[in-house]
């Protein structure tokens, strides 16, 4: 109901240009990148459940800040703490679980969650824009009341589960940081997929952020916030109804397939946004978007969880938060463009983000044939 919308509110309300509005959006990933490997690193030292709590009542303060901010600085400060709680929380509930799923159900239980946001991602759109937000800060006060009851929710759920989310061993057995990142580091099959899966996200993050940008900008189109929203709604009804039966069918072949026919849903489907400016082939583009979205996401914590040790799995989970660096990339890539071209030329713009959202293809290949055969299928 708010961040997507995030660069339109800075455009409208500050008058932002589509470079400075992507400054910002960036920073909250670009802190994310260099913060995630260590919060689901500490997670398996510390235990996951005090890292849960940090994360999750510091978002609800970072909204609140959000609402009260009225200078670009601002927005760019709060942000990047939106990311690092954000890198904290996401590498730690993953691995939580992994912590508690049985393997046979780790596949459901995972497109569960996925489910799940994307439940949140259907309402939160239309509430937002009931709320006025590309203008108006109140969904940030709604939002951060959500974070707030969200930790109330898991404060019980973790004494009705008092052996849940400590830590995973010893600290005194542990490896160190700089030890973990050489691990993950030497793991060639991991290395392949967390770069591939950068231009995967790099292409992805174009969605929420230049699109929105064009979409408010381009006098192709009127409301560009309102039928930005409708296309986030869109998103999410797609995957609800999609996402299960593109699992059952992808989990046939081995996890990097879908991973590799998603990058081509995706630029494809990045190239019709600049190839037909017309609302009814955005709608077309949306849902071969989200296709391609399905493919990329559903697999990727599965993926992470079979190439990981179980004594590392935060830290695996945490290293793959470097695939941000697509979503830092893509607000930067993204307004650069808008601004040297300007919004009349959508193919070239469009064109070269399709180009690099493939640039992931090679890497991925490479991930598929160092997969060691006993990863290669999911059960």
């Amino acid at each position: 109901m708010s961040i997507p919308f995030l660069s339109i509110y800075l455009i409208n309300r500050l008058g932002s240009s589509p470079t400075q509005a992507g400054t910002v959006v960036a920073v909250s990933s670009l802190i994310g990148v260099f913060a995630s490997f260590y919060g689901g690193y500490i997670s398996d030292v510390i235990g996951r459940k005090k890292v849960l709590f940090i994360s999750i009542f510091g978002w609800a303060v970072v909204f609140v800040g959000f609402a009260l901010a009225n200078q670009i600085w601002m927005f760019f400060v709060i942000n990047a703490l939106n990311g690092l709680c954000r890198a904290m929380f996401e590498p730690t509930s993953r691995a939580l679980l992994a912590d508690i799923t049985p393997q046979e159900s780790k596949l459901l239980v995972f497109n569960l969650r996925y489910a799940a946001i994307n439940l949140g991602v259907v309402v939160g759109p239309i509430l937002g824009l009931q709320m006025g937000n590309s203008n108006s800060g109140f969904a940030f006060y709604i939002a951060g009341l959500v974070y707030f009851c969200y930790g109330i929710v898991l404060v019980f759920q973790f004494l009705l589960h008092k052996g849940m989310g400590g830590a995973t061993g010893q600290s005194a057995d542990r490896l160190s940081l700089k030890g973990a990142l050489r691990v993950t580091g030497r793991d060639r099959t991991f290395v392949y997929v967390l770069i591939g899966m950068i231009f995967c996200v790099l292409g992805y993050g174009h969605f929420g952020s230049t699109l929105a940008q064009y979409l408010e900008l381009s006098p192709s189109f009127t409301d560009g916030a309102k039928w930005f929203g409708y296309m986030l709604s869109l998103n999410a009804i797609v995957v609800l109804a999609v996402q299960f039966p593109l699992v059952r069918f992808s989990s046939r072949f081995s996890p990097i397939v879908p991973l590799i026919a998603g990058n081509l849903c995706v630029a494809c489907s990045l190239l019709i946004f600049g190839l037909f400016p017309y609302i009814w082939t955005m709608v077309l583009g949306v849902v071969l978007f989200t296709i391609g979205e399905v493919l990329m996401f559903t697999m990727t914590d599965v993926l992470v969880d079979r190439i990981a040790p179980n004594e590392l799995r935060g830290t695996y989970f945490g290293m793959f938060g470097f695939n941000n660096l697509g979503n830092v990339m893509a607000p930067l890539l993204g307004g650069f463009l808008l601004d040297a071209l300007g919004v009349n030329r959508p193919l070239l713009i469009f064109g070269i983000i399709a180009l690099t959202t493939a640039f992931g293809l090679p890497f991925l290949l490479l991930a598929r044939r160092h997969l060691p055969e006993e990863q290669a299928r999911v059960e």
